[in-house]
């Protein structure tokens, strides 16, 4: 294939992947998640005010509901948001394009390896319409910026394993060291990599040339130090950790149920042994062929449920492609292979295994791989006089992804958004307009917390302004259960879903002022006496909120 017509077909693949995107991206997903519009409404305060939410002058760890969100992405966003404004679409952008950047990538780092430019473009075109990458590009998130980020780190330290140009190893650290500000599963794979990196280094004889950049990631590492000293450090950690404190009595109760003298049980059930069994557990799960090849994750929000993450028919060329790689053992192919293994560490070491988003670090090494494989199986068959069979079989190949991915990408705009719209919070955007609209005719906005952090939605859909909210003298909030709580801010006030009845009723009762009330809550949830103006309803028809009002 010559030069201009194998990059006018990058090109047309890079595009489709910006497309596949990008279209229609503030329909489907149905709606912004409550992470979504935190880092959107954070992002829209950088922007206007040079502070958080939370008033905090240019974090490096952003403290939203407590989850701590690293910084990167919010930083990114708020520049599509000055150019953009404040919509799904600026929101997503950063995502949309780390999912291209990937494409692109997936290209370099093949062509590097393989030297082929035709079976490079299989990779990036696998990568544009995989439903693993696709899926995620089109949701804000942080994960999918750091994959990006480190995958072009990986791309520049397999240009120095061809070159030995200690620039290309500094490029790969700015990378690195700009994925670890993006998402938290490079913090547990970077220094893996990394040492893999010293050990090549040290059979090359070339330690010397990692000085500058091990000096480089330092520094991007040095807030790590400062978070590991207040509440921000474990924050995250806590909410995903395999060993909390449901698991220490799972552990007791083990011990108490095993009849034997002591110190025995102890030896067999304790933290560490729990910890190594669920994490080789969770490890393979995320290998699972029913997993990555028929039924994808539980998580609606990162895939769609029952569909693969992996195309089927690359299933062949892909054990193949590992195998190969293993088996040639280069180090760049060994460190391909070091990637691939090691990118599923964050899911294993963390509940709700396998988990599609925190492993997306491997991405795009199955489509490497993939791609390695094809060329290793398309080259065996020419090289037996079977040139036909060859080009058969990659024509075969590519008329099955086009079939897959054409039944995956038609659920996914059919489908899903329909299916699934209460698994992103649908409703609230509607909520809010119709309470911007009527703002003024109400002395009181009762909102029910049962779909999660109204304050956030309403901040981001209204949007309101970012240095009133900051410094709002009726915000109340508190701290528990290792979470931020609002319960109000201006005239709004937040209810859990179990309490709205108690409540408002409450509320009610008292006689001392004449005020005009409006609440929005779950269905039928609600005291006698209020009259209904509105329902809102998820894209299947079924009931989200009901809009009600009463004037005392």
């Amino acid at each position: 294939m010559n030069r201009k017509k194998s990059y006018l077909l990058l090109i047309l693949i890079v595009y489709s992947a910006f497309f596949f995107r990008i279209w229609n991206i503030n329909l489907i997903p149905p709606s912004l998640n409550w992470d979504e519009v935190s880092l959107g409404y954070n992002a829209y305060s950088i922007l206007k005010t040079g502070k958080d939410e939370w008033g905090i002058k240019f974090p490096l760890m952003f403290r939203v509901y407590g989850d701590y969100k690293l910084p990167l992405y919010i930083y990114l966003t708020s520049i599509s948001e000055f150019f953009l404004g404040l919509n799904a679409l600026s929101v997503r952008l950063v995502s949309i394009l780390s999912g291209v950047g990937l494409v692109i990538f997936s290209f370099l780092i093949t062509k590097k390896i393989t030297k082929s430019v035709e079976y490079s473009l299989i990779a990036s075109l696998l990568t544009a319409l995989s439903p693993w990458s696709l899926f995620l590009s089109r949701v804000a998130l942080e994960a999918n910026l750091g994959a990006f980020l480190f995958a072009g780190g990986v791309f520049f330290i397999v240009c120095w394993f061809k070159d030995d140009k200690r620039k290309n190893l500094i490029w790969a650290m700015i990378c690195w060291g700009l994925s670890i500000h993006a998402y938290n599963s490079a913090r547990i794979i970077i220094p893996l990599m990394f040492i893999f990196l010293i050990f090549i280094s040290f059979k090359k004889k070339t330690l010397r040339s990692l000085f500058i950049p091990v000096l480089i990631l330092i520094i991007f590492s040095l807030p790590l130090i400062f978070q590991i000293f207040n509440r921000s450090a474990g924050a995250r950690f806590n909410l995903v950790s395999l060993v909390d404190q449901g698991t220490i009595n799972q552990i007791i109760e083990k011990r108490n149920d095993l009849k034997l003298p002591n110190p025995v049980p102890r030896i067999i059930f304790n933290k560490a042994t729990f910890f190594l069994y669920f994490s080789v557990k969770n490890y393979l799960s995320n290998l699972s062929f029913r997993y990555l090849f028929l039924r994808g994750g539980s998580h609606y929000q990162f895939s769609i449920p029952d569909h693969e993450l992996l195309f089927l028919v690359t299933v062949p060329f892909l054990i193949i492609g590992i195998l190969k790689t293993l088996v040639k053992k280069t180090d760049a192919e060994k460190f391909l292979g070091f990637w691939f293994f090691i990118s599923f560490i964050p899911s294993a070491v963390t509940r709700d295994a396998p988990h599609v988003l925190r492993t997306i670090f491997v991405l795009p090494c199955p489509m490497i791989f993939t791609a390695i494989g094809i060329k290793f199986v398309s080259d065996f068959l020419m090289s037996h006089k079977s040139f036909f069979k060859g080009n058969l079989l990659l024509t075969i190949f590519l008329l099955s992804v086009f079939v897959s991915f054409g039944k995956w990408w038609a659920d996914y705009i059919n489908i899903y958004p329909k299916a699934y719209s209460w698994a992103w919070q649908y409703g609230y955007k509607e909520a809010v307009s119709f309470i911007k609209q009527n703002y003024d005719k109400y002395d009181k906005i009762l909102v029910t917390k049962r779909y999660g952090e109204p304050h956030e939605f309403i901040l981001f859909n209204y949007p309101w302004n970012p240095s009133i909210y900051q410094t709002d003298p009726g915000k109340i909030w508190d701290y528990h259960a290792d979470w931020y709580w609002i319960d109000g801010f201006d005239k709004f006030v937040f209810i859990n879903d179990w309490e709205v009845i108690e409540k408002v009723s409450a509320m009610q009762r008292l006689k001392d002022s004449k005020k005009r009330y409006l609440l929005v809550t779950s269905p039928g949830n609600y005291p006698e006496g209020w009259n209904k103006i509105k329902t809102i309803e998820f894209l299947d028809g079924k009931s989200v909120f009901e809009i009600l009002e009463k004037e005392n």
